[in-house]
């Protein structure tokens, strides 16, 4: 199982949007820890910049998956339009 870093502007993400939805984004994260490369449809490679984005609803988590480490690194956490900037 790979453990979960998040970022301060992640946590921050987590902190100030509504807590249902937090509560559903931890879940889903606490999943992908414990297979980052199973397949799943709501998660797909970056196109330009390295690591991942997982989908949750109108929310969008993006992450890196650090094999030499067993780390997932969650860098952002945000709607989906403005997440990618």
């Amino acid at each position: 199982m790979y453990q979960l870093t998040y970022l301060k502007r992640a946590e921050r993400a987590l902190l100030t949007m509504p807590r249902a939805t937090a509560i559903l984004i931890c879940d889903k994260l606490r999943l992908l820890a414990t297979a980052p490369y199973a397949s799943n449809n709501n998660v797909k490679k970056l196109q330009g910049r390295e690591g991942y984005r997982m989908r949750v609803g109108d929310w969008r988590v993006i992450y890196e998956i650090r094999d030499d480490q067993l780390i997932v690194l969650v860098l952002g956490i945000g709607p989906r339009g403005g997440i990618y900037r």
